[in-house]
C-alpha cells in the first residue's frame, strides 16, 4: 500500500513534463483569473471610458475607442501568462519558449493595437478635402498591411526565426508569381488610376452605356463593387473600368428634363403661344425646378413636323434620388396635360393621309373656257364648218 502511495505522491509531483499536478492547478486557476479579469475589464473599465467618450462631440474618439476593446482585452491575458511563467519552475527550452511567448503576447498586443487605431485615425481625413474616401480606405488598408508585416517580422524574430533569408526566398517566389499575376497586378495599377483621377467614389451612381448601371459600393485592390438597381452584387475588375467611358451620375450639378411635345396641326398661334407661356411659367414658379445658370429653361415651339407641330421643354432640378425624380417629371407632364387641354388643343400622333387614284378618262373640255372649246371644235371638225 505504501508502494502505491509512493506511485501516486511521484505522478503529483512529476506531473506533465516535470511540472507537478499542483503547479498545473494553480497555473490553471491563473489563467482563468485572468479571463475573468479581461471580462470585467471589457465590461466595466471600457463602458466606463464608453459613456465619458458619448458626451464629447467628436466621434474619432468614439471610433478610436471601439477599435481598441479587442487588443486591450489581451492585456490581462497576457499578465496571466507572464505570472504562470514566474510561478512554474520552468527551465532550459521550456523557460525559453515561455519568456518568447510573453514577448510575442506583448508585441501582438501592441501591434494588434496599432492596426485597429487606423481605421478611426484615418476617418478623421475624409472629413477634410485632402483625401477622398477611396484614397483613405486604400491608405488605411496599405497602412495596416505594413502594421501586421513589421508585427510579424519582430515576432517571428523573438522565436529566432531568421527574417533575411525568408525574405530573400520570398523575392524569388515573388518572381515566379509576378509572372503568373500580370491581371492582378493590371487591375491594381488601374484601381490606383481610379482613385488618383478621382473619376468615382463609394455611393456613386456610374454608367458604363449598354453594359453596367449601378451604385459604387466598394473599391478593392483587384476589383470594384457595384450594386445593381436590383440588389445583385457585382465585381467588375478594375482595368475594365479603367480603360472604358464611365459616366458617374453621381457628379452631376442638375438632372434635366428634355422633351418634345406634339401637338395637332389645328392649334393656332394663341394657342401655341399661350401654352408655352404658362409651361413656362409653371416651371419658373415651382420650387421643384432650379434655375441653370449655363442653360435657361423654356417651352418652345421647336418644329413642324411631319404629323404635329412640336414643342420643346427644357428645365432643370436639383439632383435627386430616382423616386423623387419620377414624381418631379410626374407633376411636370400632369401640368402639361391640364394646359395644353385648358387651351383648346389635343396631342398629335404620326398619321398617314391615303390618296385614291382617279381611273375615268379626263375631260379636258370642263378646263377650258367656251371659246377655245369652240376653236379646238372647228380645228377638229374642218368639213362642218365649211358646209
Amino acid at each position: 500500500m505504501d508502494g502505491l502511495t509512493e506511485i501516486a505522491r511521484n505522478v503529483w509531483n512529476q506531473g506533465l513534463l516535470g511540472v507537478g499536478v499542483t503547479e498545473i492547478i494553480v497555473s490553471l486557476l491563473i489563467f482563468v483569473t485572468g479571463a475573468i479579469t479581461r471580462a470585467f475589464f471589457v465590461g466595466t473599465v471600457l463602458k466606463k471610458l464608453e459613456r465619458l467618450t458619448d458626451d464629447t462631440d467628436s466621434e474619432i474618439d468614439d471610433a478610436l475607442l471601439e477599435s481598441l476593446k479587442k487588443p486591450l482585452g489581451y492585456i490581462p491575458i497576457t499578465v496571466a501568462i507572464y505570472l504562470i511563467a514566474i510561478y512554474l519552475p520552468l527551465s532550459g527550452m521550456a523557460e525559453l519558449f515561455a519568456t518568447n511567448l510573453i514577448k510575442a503576447m506583448i508585441a501582438f498586443t501592441i501591434f494588434s493595437a496599432l492596426a485597429n487605431s487606423v481605421a478611426p485615425v484615418f476617418r478623421a481625413f475624409t472629413t477634410s478635402t485632402v483625401l477622398t474616401e477611396s484614397m483613405t480606405k486604400w491608405l488605411e488598408r496599405a497602412a495596416r498591411l505594413i502594421i501586421w508585416v513589421v508585427g510579424i517580422g519582430i515576432i517571428f524574430d523573438i522565436f529566432g526565426i531568421q527574417i533575411g533569408p525568408l525574405v530573400a526566398g520570398l523575392g524569388l517566389f515573388s518572381v515566379a508569381v509576378a509572372l503568373g499575376a500580370q491581371d492582378f497586378f493590371k487591375n491594381l495599377i488601374s484601381g490606383l488610376l481610379i482613385i488618383g483621377e478621382n473619376r468615382f467614389q463609394p455611393g456613386d451612381r456610374i454608367e458604363v452605356p449598354g453594359q453596367i448601371h449601378g451604385i459604387v459600393e466598394d473599391i478593392g485592390f483587384r476589383s470594384t463593387l457595384i450594386r445593381m438597381f436590383d440588389t445583385a452584387p457585382m465585381l467588375v475588375p478594375n482595368k475594365d473600368l479603367s480603360d472604358v467611358s464611365v459616366i458617374n451620375h453621381g457628379n452631376m450639378l442638375y438632372r434635366r428634363i428634355s422633351w418634345t411635345i406634339n401637338l395637332t396641326y389645328s392649334t393656332t398661334q394663341e394657342q401655341l403661344s399661350m401654352i408655352c407661356n404658362q409651361i413656362s411659367k409653371y416651371i419658373k414658379s415651382n420650387d421643384q425646378f432650379i434655375e441653370n445658370p449655363n442653360q435657361e429653361s423654356f417651352a418652345r415651339t421647336e418644329e413642324l413636323a411631319a404629323s404635329s407641330i412640336d414643342l420643346r421643354v427644357l428645365c432643370y432640378s436639383n439632383p435627386v434620388g430616382f423616386t423623387d425624380f419620377s414624381k418631379i417629371k410626374q407633376n411636370l407632364i400632369f401640368e402639361i396635360i391640364k394646359i395644353v387641354r385648358t387651351n383648346g388643343s389635343e396631342f398629335a400622333y404620326p398619321s398617314r393621309s391615303v390618296y385614291i387614284e382617279n381611273s375615268d378618262q379626263l375631260d379636258a373640255s370642263k378646263y377650258l373656257n367656251d371659246d377655245l372649246s369652240e376653236k379646238i371644235s372647228e380645228d377638229t371638225n374642218p368639213q362642218q364648218s365649211e358646209d
